[in-house]
């Protein structure tokens, strides 16, 4: 089976949870292959999109994961649109747009998106915390400022056994394969 994104982050997270030392086991190659993504205010939608693009490219069982960061003062925003505001305001311009904000809540939705030609099957998993009031220097996209619920340190700060104990994709990745082992056999 394929993993495919372009992002070698995401994928060095899912292959630590699908790794023989991780909570599951499940053989995945990385296929750097850059998708097109819809504008759409859905995470599913644009993972359906991609997961179906993936299999064209691909012809082989394939799964994309999308993300997003949504901040409940900013009624939801980046959310969908999270890679885009990444690359034009950062981290920096997120510190910003909160600063007189006392509500910091917000919530990491990730979206594993699964085909094999006939079907498109989606698992959503999430990670409810808090933006930090500064930005920590490791970690990459927005890890570096989000602070998952009961825990003291923002994602940038923890090592990848760590995240991935309570990270929005463990969650996603575990209904996956759960699901196929359950439908597929493997």
């Amino acid at each position: 089976m394929y993993f495919v994104s372009t992002n070698d982050n995401k994928y060095n997270e899912i292959k630590d949870l699908l790794s023989k030392n991780g909570p599951i086991t499940m053989h995945v190659e990385h296929k750097k292959i850059e998708l097109r993504e819809i504008q759409s205010n859905s995470l599913v939608e644009v993972a359906i999109a991609k997961v179906k693009q993936a299999f064209e490219l691909v012809g082989q069982e394939v799964f994309v994961e999308d993300d997003g960061l949504f901040i409940d003062s900013l009624n939801g925003f980046p959310g969908v649109y999270s890679s885009f505001v990444y690359d034009t305001l950062g981290n920096n311009g997120i510190i910003d747009l909160l600063k007189n904000k006392t509500n910091r809540s917000a919530t990491f939705k990730s979206v594993i998106a699964f085909s094999e030609g006939k079907l498109a099957k989606t698992f959503i998993g999430e990670t409810k915390g808090l933006i930090s009031n500064n930005i920590h220097d490791r970690g990459w996209g927005f890890d570096p400022i989000f602070i998952p619920e009961n825990t003291n340190k923002c994602f940038g700060e923890m090592d990848l056994k760590s995240k991935n104990k309570v990270s929005h994709r463990r969650s996603a990745v575990v209904q996956f394969h759960r699901w196929y082992i359950q439908n597929k056999m493997i």
